[in-house]
């Protein structure tokens, strides 16, 4: 009498474990295999650019393809000479309109995100305490404007802030001299904050969403006040939605070279235009690579301290 055939655990292992077996023995684990997908990708458009750029930034100025020197020079007898030129560093630090480019580009971004932060709050605050039936249709009206160009809204802006626009023809009904809002600071500020205020909304309603309504009910049972409330409880377990909403508006506008384009004047001076003028004005590439690091390091530099100084808090 023929035996009934065994289910497939127990003819032998499944595909997965003979699959795990097989990785196993190129010396290879799930978990590996896992983070090497990530892992390649930082390494193909994150880290090599970024070795390419600054190895661009040691280089000096050359006219010809490509117009800089290189690092590497083959002599005779098979020597290799490698030179290295760090000008183009001393020059960021050494002349006025860099330094002057960096602290404002720091300052426009930070004063942006206090902006997006103090409109953002209550906004992702509303969302997160709205019905179910009106949640969804509120974060539908603060994701809709990523459904158009970034360059249509910006633009779209100039008709509104400029000396015709809609809001001093608005104004003019009333008798009200026209303002002058386009090619100023006020105009760059309005710009950021429109364009990344979503950026800024979207972390702090999730952080927000997510708060346990039993402690905002027990500090009501024993007689706090609702801005003490606030104060006390909501706002402390806001702080990773504030900070990662704050690195998400400060990190982008502080490059920010569409909108001080479009919307601010020649004195609206920001690292991202500085960028575009040695890049593709003056052709210094070298010039331009050193400018992108040092920008790099201005921004995550702070960040690494600041997740430092979150990691040391959680651990006590």
């Amino acid at each position: 009498m023929n035996q009934a055939p065994k289910p497939l655990e127990r003819q032998g292992h499944r595909p997965w474990q003979r699959a795990e077996q097989a990785l196993r023995r190129i010396g290879l684990s799930g978990r590996a295999l896992v983070i090497m997908a990530p892992a390649i990708w930082l390494t193909v458009f994150f880290l090599i650019p970024l070795a390419v750029v600054f190895g661009i930034s040691l280089s000096s100025k050359q006219f010809g393809r490509p117009p800089y020197s290189s690092l590497l020079t083959f002599g005779e007898a098979g020597t290799v000479q490698l030179t290295l030129h760090l000008s183009n560093f001393v020059k960021l630090f050494s002349d006025s309109l860099y330094v002057s480019a960096y602290l404002n580009s720091i300052k426009i971004a930070a004063v942006a995100t206090v902006i997006a932060l103090a409109l953002g709050y209550p906004m992702a605050y509303f969302i997160a305490r709205a019905s179910d039936r009106w949640r969804n249709v509120l974060l539908m009206l603060v994701i809709l404007p990523f459904w158009t160009s970034f360059l249509l809204r910006v633009y779209a802006l100039t008709g509104f802030m400029r000396g015709n626009g809609v809001i001093n023809n608005f104004l003019g009904l009333f008798g009200i001299d026209p303002l002058i809002m386009m090619q100023t600071d006020f105009a760059v500020y309005v710009g950021i904050v429109y364009t990344y205020l979503p950026f800024m909304i979207l972390p702090l309603y999730t952080n927000l969403v997510k708060l346990d309504e039993a402690l905002l009910e027990a500090s009501a049972d024993l007689g706090a006040r609702p801005y003490r409330t606030f104060l006390a409880i909501t706002l402390p377990l806001s702080v990773p939605g504030i900070v990662a909403g704050s690195m998400l508006v400060f990190i982008p506008a502080i490059g920010e070279f569409v909108i001080p384009s479009l919307l601010g004047g020649p004195g609206t001076l920001m690292i991202g235009r500085v960028l575009w003028d040695e890049f593709f004005s003056n052709t210094n590439w070298p010039r331009a690579a050193a400018v992108a690091i040092a920008m790099l390091v201005v921004v995550v530099v702070p960040i690494m301290l600041m997740q430092r100084a979150q990691s040391a808090t959680v651990e006590r």
